[in-house]
């Protein structure tokens, strides 16, 4: 095991406690965009170890990218411009001269498996790799709760209506830094017509023809199994 970076001959920029795991102290690391990987080792970014790592290691390496992204966009005020400083009380920064305190930024959104009798809505934006469907995502915007969201959402993006919403269960998402809230929704009523600005397709899939799938580690499959637990 390595504890001390400078070892493989690497010096962070910055550092920030995350935490513990298994009672060992973990930390973020922050190294020089031009630095190489240590012989016999490479640089992945997230989506790469996507599948890879345990999911306890995958989550704790979310959250370091979430916090060092946080630390490195916020060395200077948003408001005066002046170099800000680390509060010792909180995670947080402050800013000495105008005393304004930036938090890490964490974005809301929801995702919800709509569901129609023995069918569930799936849908496929065009960022996703070949052949992927999904259930409906989106940010929630501000002054929106959750439910006036999901609504919108699926509005928006395959032009029908829901009810009976019901929360299911969340999410850390770093990509780039989400809280994912997810829901269960029936069908209400209208007829699908996707915003083809995001969604490329979408339809009713029952449990026998379902699409690719996202990975088992997301939220989503965790809303897709949930639907096929229940219909099996």
């Amino acid at each position: 095991m390595v504890k001390d970076l400078t070892s493989l001959g690497l010096r962070p920029l910055r550092a920030q406690y995350l935490g513990t795991l298994n009672d060992l102290p973990c930390y973020s690391a922050e190294l020089n965009p031009d630095v190489s990987a240590p012989e016999g080792t490479e640089f992945r970014g997230l989506r790469g170890l996507f599948g890879w790592l345990e999911e306890d290691l995958f989550w704790l390496a979310g959250r370091a990218v979430q916090v060092m992204r946080w630390d490195q966009t916020h060395q200077f005020c948003g408001r005066c411009g002046a170099p800000t400083e680390i509060k010792p009380d909180e995670r947080a920064r402050i800013c000495p001269e105008c005393q304004l305190v930036a938090y890490p930024r964490l974005s809301p959104a929801i995702i919800v498996a709509v569901v129609k009798g023995d069918e569930i809505l799936l849908a496929r934006a065009h960022r996703f790799p070949h052949g992927l469907y999904s259930v409906i995502a989106g940010f929630v915007e501000p002054g929106e709760n959750l439910e006036e969201c999901l609504r919108r959402e699926v509005r928006e993006e395959v032009g029908i209506e829901v009810k009976s919403i019901r929360y299911f269960g969340s999410q850390p998402w770093p990509f780039p830094n989400s809280l994912m809230v997810g829901f269960t929704a029936e069908y209400d009523r209208g007829e699908i017509h996707v915003d083809e600005a995001e969604i490329s397709d979408a339809g009713w899939f029952k449990v026998g023809n379902l699409p690719r799938i996202p990975d088992k580690v997301s939220i989503a499959r965790q809303l897709i199994d949930w639907f096929v637990d229940n219909r099996a």
